[in-house]
């Protein structure tokens, strides 16, 4: 039993080392694309189409007011700012208000839906609702709890002036929230490094492996005739990964998907354990119904977990030493990862979750995929549903 067990961890390691070149591969192609674009952008007055930035939003989050300002200072000559809530006495809504209100010179309004929607993602009504008023071509989605740069719009606009993208995402660095004096805690720093690498190196390696054929939702831009030729936004209105689901139908009709050269920030408002285990979890579970090959296959990307297997059934056999060696490389391959994804491409400035808490995020990952497999319901903005075949959901009975 202790050889089948050191023969799967060495094959675990196998396994997550080559999902590391196949990363390490992809960033300095990458990076050219980032030196590229920046080149790009520098022409002035460059690619500057209007834009319609569409922001649902529900009930107020830590410093909300503070990253919604950051989409009132953009460096870019004319768009607008939609905002949609499902009840008009919604506090995010009386925040962007009173953001809007400090910047009269941004076109901004307010909507919402009106009690429940009729659909089960709520946030696709909200988006419905405003792509229909919307006065532009290219719908730039957000979430709320991201935080932007001036020079975000002139990013997310440059893509689109290649005539076959049909859509455009940004990869993102995760940062946990400051709540309070005490400054951010330890699970919401764990939660925001496996957003910087975790998934950015996801996303590459998918992107190398078969191309752009889905979206991130933190931020995604639309041509409005896809949305249109997709059926609209409510061809998502059953689906938890809303975002996987808008840019693989992009795909489908035969568009480019491009992924930005520009990270944004993803703040990371789960500053209790149970708030952010159940959230990392949530995700998973909705991968592993939305992509069930992929979510399974993810497995073999882990490192960490099967270092420590192979040590403790090295060290079981009297090879203590081999045993640590394999555990180190596991180890070793993770500091790769976090130095060449999460410090290059998406610029996570915080060595201390790169170097320390990355590998040990590595490990709960594992757990979190293991835990995805255990049920299939989730709780999503205080309601609880069930994932069906496909990355559907439905309200749990």
């Amino acid at each position: 039993m202790l050889g089948v067990l050191l023969a799967l961890g060495v094959i675990g390691l196998v396994t997550s080392t080559g999902f590391t070149c196949i990363v390490l591969w992809a960033v300095p192609g990458y990076l050219r694309e980032r030196r590229l674009a920046l080149q790009q952008l520098e022409a002035r007055p460059g690619f500057t189409p209007p834009l319609s930035l569409l922001k649902p939003l529900h009930g107020a989050e830590p410093e909300l007011e503070a990253h919604l300002e950051t989409f009132f200072l953009q460096d870019y000559p004319e768009y607008e700012i939609l905002f949609c809530t499902r009840d008009q006495a919604d506090e995010g809504l009386q925040t962007a208000r009173r953001v809007a209100h400090r910047h009269p010179n941004i076109q901004a309004r307010f909507m919402w839906t009106g009690g429940e929607p009729d659909y089960i993602n709520a946030k696709v009504a909200s988006l419905e609702k405003m792509e229909a008023v919307a006065a532009h071509q290219i719908l730039v989605v957000s979430d709320s709890d991201v935080r932007v740069t001036p020079d975000y719009l002139r990013a997310v606009a440059l893509p689109f002036a290649e005539a076959k993208v049909g859509a455009m995402c940004c990869v993102y660095r995760g940062v946990a929230a400051t709540h309070g004096k005490s400054g951010p805690g330890l699970w919401s720093r764990l939660e925001a490094v496996g957003m910087s690498v975790e998934m950015t190196a996801g996303v590459l390696a998918a992107r190398a492996m078969e191309g752009m054929q889905f979206v991130l939702g933190p931020t995604m831009a639309f041509r409005r005739g896809v949305i249109r030729q997709m059926g609209g936004f409510k061809v998502t209105a059953d689906y938890c990964a809303d975002d996987f689901v808008l840019g693989n139908e992009t795909h489908k009709l035969g568009q480019k998907v491009a992924l930005s050269h520009h990270a944004i920030d993803h703040i990371v408002i789960n500053s209790s354990m149970m708030a952010s285990l159940k959230h990392q979890v949530r995700w998973m579970k909705s991968t592993r119904f939305s992509r069930p090959a992929g979510h399974f296959a993810t497995s073999l990307s882990f490192s960490v977990p099967f270092g420590l297997l192979a040590w403790a059934a090295a060290a079981s056999l009297g090879h203590p030493g081999w045993g640590l060696g394999l555990f180190s490389w596991s180890v070793a391959t993770r500091l790769a990862l976090a130095l060449a994804v999460g410090r290059l491409a998406v610029a996570d400035k915080s060595w201390f979750a790169l170097l320390v808490l990355y590998p040990l995020r590595d490990l709960m990952g594992f757990g979190f995929w293991a835990a995805s497999y255990f049920g299939s319901r989730i709780l999503w903005r205080g309601r609880v549903f069930q994932l069906l075949a496909g990355g559907k959901m439905r309200a749990a009975k």
